[in-house]
């Protein structure tokens, strides 16, 4: 049986709770494709630095990248300053191990009632390049002047605008470039450039340059024809949070961090850590979960992934299986468990989910 090596890190919060009740469902779902997992708890995070004043050892990256993929739980808490955090752990995690794209999937899901009521399914998927941008760390602070350079290279923004296309030849071959190339002069127009020039190779795709702030409306007032959006960092980091406003919350936000053709990748929930929840066991593993099924596609474990989409398909369409967020009285373990036992029904007894909503990622090896 061939087997994969992933590392967990629960982080803060809530963090520990989703990863706990994913790593069952993970488990099933790999061991029924053939895969067996063995899983390496790491303690990073918050408690970690109050340890030890790092949030991860200084050699993290390292014990990274001898497991096929990593499972994130969540950062945060408020006894540390939210930036040395999140530096010190997932923003170093995407650039010390070069995960330059993230894809952030979105879709609705029957059964769950949204703030935002639309006609059609929602269907897209955010793909934002992950290593440059605002989030580059460039800048400094001078007295009451803050300065925050904004970096986009050729390199990072080719090999995120080919992800975009490569994924929108799996879909429905259509990507929105989204920019604000009428008021940035330099960094914007850049990726304009560079992305017409990948779109050349793809004359098959239909490319589409859209304004972020004209994108922010069009999601809320038309979102079911989108199918690849193509961000920068900033950008694809606020509006996949929008979007997840527009299927459940964030609760519903799975994401994964890859270097495409290589790994291991980094998959986690977009949500935060939740200090408010933490330890009630309400916490919605959904967002973990899918993220988990973006790892299985990632290491290759054909058909994995989509036994959790669809075992979660099925969950979702029952309210009783909806935690406090979804308007429900579930617990994070009535969830994951209600997923476990539909994914476990014999072959044929759980519907598939539907095909336009799966989400293949070029397979990683270590």
């Amino acid at each position: 049986m061939r087997g994969l090596r992933i590392a967990t890190i629960g982080g803060d919060g809530v963090g520990p709770e989703v990863i706990e009740a994913t790593l069952p469902v993970l488990r099933a779902a790999a061991e029924a494709s053939g895969v067996s997992v063995e899983t390496v708890a790491l303690d990073w995070g918050g408690e970690h630095m109050l340890r030890t004043g790092r949030a991860m050892p200084a050699d993290g990256a390292d014990v990274l990248s001898e497991c096929d993929g990593v499972l994130f739980g969540a950062v945060g808490r408020p006894d540390i300053p939210d930036d040395e955090l999140i530096w010190g752990l997932i923003i170093g995690l995407r650039q010390a191990l070069d995960l330059a794209v993230n894809v952030r999937p979105v879709r609705s899901w029957d059964g769950v009632t949204t703030a935002v009521r639309t006609e059609e399914p929602i269907d897209f998927v955010v793909v934002r390049e992950n290593t440059e941008g605002e989030y580059a760390g460039v800048g400094g602070r001078v007295g009451q002047l803050g300065i925050e350079v904004a970096v986009h290279s050729r390199t990072a923004i080719e090999r995120t605008a080919r992800y975009a296309f490569d994924l929108a030849r799996q879909r429905r071959g259509r990507v929105s470039l989204v920019t604000k190339s009428n008021a940035m002069r330099y960094g914007y127009p850049l990726w304009d450039e560079v992305t017409a020039s990948v779109h050349l190779d793809y004359p098959d795709v239909e490319l589409e340059h859209v304004l972020v702030d004209a994108m922010a409306a069009r999601m809320v007032q038309r979102p079911g024809g989108l199918d690849v959006l193509l961000c920068s960092n900033l950008f694809g980091d606020i509006l996949s949070d929008l979007a997840a406003g527009l299927v459940g919350g964030m609760g519903m936000a799975p994401s994964a961090n890859v270097l495409p053709g290589r790994g291991p990748g980094l998959f986690e929930p977009v949500h935060g850590s939740a200090p408010d929840i933490a330890g009630a066991g309400i916490a919605n593993p959904v967002a973990c979960l899918l993220s988990a099924a973006l790892l299985l596609d990632h290491t290759g474990v054909e058909g994995a992934g989509d036994r959790i989409r669809s075992a979660v398909t099925t969950t979702l369409r029952d309210p009783a299986t909806h935690t406090p967020d979804l308007g429900g009285t579930a617990t994070t373990t009535d969830l994951s468990t209600s997923v476990l036992t539909n994914l476990q029904q014999p072959a044929g007894g759980a519907p598939s989910a539907p095909t336009e909503h799966l989400v293949s990622l070029p397979t990683s090896r270590r």
